[in-house]
């Protein structure tokens, strides 16, 4: 009756299983090896259904931005972590409590053959989860499976052994004899031969020793990744590491003596790499190593190829565009957004190296990570700004954003983008692409939009009697422009706003309007053009399937 049962088990599951990820994460920062709980995180995404993956992605940004959390892309990167990390940690804590239940009820008294058991019936099926999913670990990808189910057999055992000595262990308060009793002992009272530790002594030697086993593996697994992640961007914006400079370190932006000046707090107007947003469905970027990488052609095509990254960058006339690329979730007034100078080759200039059959209509574009999309050859065709990239500011980009390649489609939100690019293959029919079969929206067209990003009541600017408050923002239209930008005060008359002359035809627009102070509460309310001047769309609307639209209000106390 004083063996331990469920609860006991689910404590000790937690207890081992806290450790066991910690040596997973060192592992994966110092020797390259898969961390198990991002891989089965990745594969649960890319097989649950599409309304609930939109939920999640949905319900994340709302509390992000209702929170304050920070930036949205890195805060919803971290929160995916998180999941994963607990979702492997809730099966552990779930077959602690199995485990134990199973040992209780058949009496099982030693060995480690049940735990053993439990450690291969987790391990096997997260190795070859891995195996498929993971794109992120540099080591053999044999050892890494081989990893990753030595460890659960490990932590089964480790789990066993807690159930073995927990089992011959006293209840709290309690001694055990262990030596036979005599009748004479039960006359006058013997002393116990053994005192034994008792079961609350025993959880929490085992706890010390798993925390101390979590903090060191978690620090150090920290430490190393901080000091990759600081080696990989020391160079974005012109660091003082040695190698080549990011373009804008040493050039300035082709509007650099543009009139009209951004108001104090507008956001930057070019965004560094490493502030540029981020979304994908990976939990971690996949890791790929440009030597042994080649961007493949095939299908409808005459001269299947394989090309490395210097032919891309060695055979074919570079192209630099400025852009500004969203993602198709960001909500109104939201940070998904990012302005960059894009470089790489057009994609017709390669096709026409490769050579289309007749009746290819489409090419499917495939992602190291399995993300795919679909782009039509005839606007391949039509716009030499269709290109496949190989750079961001100058730098081949980092890791988290596409390396070694990726496309940019002009008007097109991200999610028709795909990064880490290794097969373009010729088809004779459109078929839907990863989000595409999510229910998002086929074309992705990019909405136009405008943001209020300051109202500068810090930086009031005198003008004769007048007092004024330099209020600013940007707006976006794709590659359609922006002809026009108006804000609204305290629902009176629209009144038309400043435009800074845009970096290029495919970036945001800064604008500023300087308003008249007056004391108290106001409501700042912007909207535009487009470069047609088609208003930009009013009714509101959430970002699934086609973009959020809607107007920006902030409002302020002066």
């Amino acid at each position: 009756m004083n063996k331990p049962g469920m609860w006991a088990g689910a404590l000790v599951g937690a207890l081992l299983t806290a450790p066991l990820i910690a040596v997973f994460y060192l592992a994966s920062q110092l020797a390259g090896l898969p961390f198990a709980p991002f891989d089965v995180f990745d594969a649960a995404n890319r097989v649950l259904p599409g309304s609930v993956i939109t939920f999640g992605i949905e319900t994340m940004v709302s509390v992000i931005r209702g929170l304050q959390l920070g930036e949205t892309s890195s805060a919803a990167k971290t929160a995916e972590q998180l999941m994963a990390v607990a979702g492997l940690f809730v099966t552990g804590i779930i077959a602690g409590a199995v485990l134990f239940a199973v040992l209780r009820g058949r009496d099982i008294k030693s060995g480690y053959l049940p735990g053993l058991i439990l450690g291969a019936v987790i391990g096997v099926p997260v190795a070859i989860i891995s195996s498929v999913v993971n794109q992120s670990a540099t080591a053999n990808p044999l050892v890494g499976q081989a990893w990753i189910l030595l460890a659960f057999l490990v932590w089964g055992a480790a789990l066993n052994w807690a159930y073995n000595d927990l089992a011959e262990t006293a209840p709290a308060g309690q001694t055990v004899d262990t030596e036979p009793v005599s009748p004479a002992s039960r006359i006058e009272p013997q002393p116990a031969s053994v005192t034994q530790m008792d079961r609350r002594q025993f959880i929490i030697r085992l706890g010390s020793s798993a925390a101390v086993i979590t903090v060191v593996g978690a620090g150090l697994g920290a430490l190393v990744g901080t000091d990759k992640a600081q080696a990989e961007v020391a160079v974005d914006g012109g660091g003082a590491a040695p190698g080549p400079t990011a373009w804008s370190a040493s050039n300035p932006l082709p509007n650099a003596n543009a009139a009209v000046q951004p108001a104090p707090g507008t956001r930057a107007e070019f965004t560094p790499v490493q502030r540029h947003y981020r979304i994908d469905i990976n939990a971690a970027p996949p890791n790929i190593d440009e030597a042994s990488w080649r961007l493949r052609f095939s299908g409808l095509v005459n001269n299947p190829a394989e090309l490395t990254l210097d032919n891309l960058r060695n055979n074919y006339e570079p192209i630099h565009q400025f852009v500004t690329l969203a993602c198709i979730s960001n909500p109104i007034g939201g940070d998904l957004i990012g302005t960059q100078r894009w470089t790489g080759v057009p994609l017709k200039r390669v096709l026409a190296d490769v050579g289309l059959q007749d009746g290819a209509t489409y090419l499917k574009i495939t992602a190291a990570d399995g993300f795919d999309e679909y782009v039509a050859l005839d606007d391949i065709n039509a716009d030499e700004r269709i290109m496949l990239t190989y750079a961001w500011d100058g730098l081949p980009p980092t890791s988290g954003h596409g390396f070694p390649l990726r496309i940019y489609i002009p008007n097109h939100y991200g999610m028709k983008q795909p990064k880490w690019i290794t097969d373009i293959e010729a088809v004779s029919q459109w078929e839907e692409g990863y989000w595409v079969r999510r229910s998002w929206d086929k074309d992705a067209i990019m909405r136009a939009t405008s943001v209020i990003d300051t109202v500068a009541v810090d930086n009031l600017v005198q003008n004769g009697d007048t007092t004024l408050v330099p209020i600013g923002g940007i707006a976006h239209a794709g590659d359609r422009g922006i002809s026009k930008v108006e804000v609204q005060v305290d629902g009176g008359p629209w009144v038309e706003a400043q435009l800074r002359d845009p970096i290029s035809q495919t970036t945001w627009v800064i604008w500023r309007y300087d308003w008249p102070f007056q004391e108290g509460n106001h409501t700042f309310t912007v909207r535009c053009y487009e470069g047609s001047g088609t208003p930009q769309i009013e009714a509101i609307a959430g970002a699934h399937p086609s973009g959020a639209t809607g107007l920006h209000s902030t409002r302020e106390t002066l």
